[in-house]
């Protein structure tokens, strides 16, 4: 297991996909796991998450252990940690759908709906869209310019905005990237992002914050 990359399993993530793109973009073992024991010997991190953020959220808790695991791994030992859409969302401090839900407070923020300036503007945020970069300490290696596959109603606000590491535009901007340290999040989906995703992924993949 010491090579091993989690890709953490609490029953609110793409993981099919997700695992197969993981290893398209090469990498070796990828281990489908929500056992905590799994996850402290893990090299890398990947959460995915599709759905609400209450319910990924909850399902996250839900596991005996597994919270406090992941802390120990990302945010005491340093492993470079891949959080993926609704994984993405977690790491802020809180999301507002379904009322209010505490997030893991990796990277403090808040998951509000996507706001409606204009009638054409479709709520969902679905489809292909440009993912710019932004000037970043953490992270920046993994997030180049080009166009991913998004799938969202809710956007993460960071409190800091040193933490976005990339935007997208939907009537407006929206933060399509965060980065911190050994920690990045992804508002789009690479396994669904085609030759962009796999790039990002196989990035990830050789990135030693």
């Amino acid at each position: 297991m010491a090579e091993a990359i989690a890709l953490i399993d609490y029953g609110a993530g793409n993981l099919h996909s997700v695992h197969n793109a993981l290893k398209a973009a090469g990498a070796g073992h990828v281990a489908v796991t929500a056992d905590p024991n799994l996850v402290r010997g893990a090299r890398r991190i990947v959460l995915p998450g599709v759905g609400s953020f209450k319910a990924c959220a909850d399902g996250l808790r839900s596991i005996p252990g597994l919270v406090e695991a992941l802390e120990e791994r990302v945010l005491q030992d340093g492993v470079p940690f891949l959080g993926i859409c609704v994984g993405m969302q977690l790491l802020a401090s809180s999301g507002f759908e379904h009322g209010v839900h505490p997030g893991l407070g990796w990277i403090p923020g808040e998951v509000r709906l996507i706001e409606r300036t204009d009638r054409a503007i479709k709520v969902p945020h679905m489809g292909w869209n440009d993912v710019s970069p932004m000037p970043h300490p953490n992270g920046a290696a993994l997030i180049e310019p080009g166009e991913a596959y998004f799938l969202h109603s809710y956007h993460f606000r960071p409190e800091n905005g040193r933490d976005v590491a990339a935007m997208t535009d939907h009537g407006g901007g929206l933060v399509a990237a965060v980065a911190r340290d050994n920690i990045v999040g992804v508002q789009f989906h690479p396994e669904k992002s085609q030759a962009y995703g796999l790039e990002l992924l196989s990035r990830f993949l050789e990135w030693e914050p």
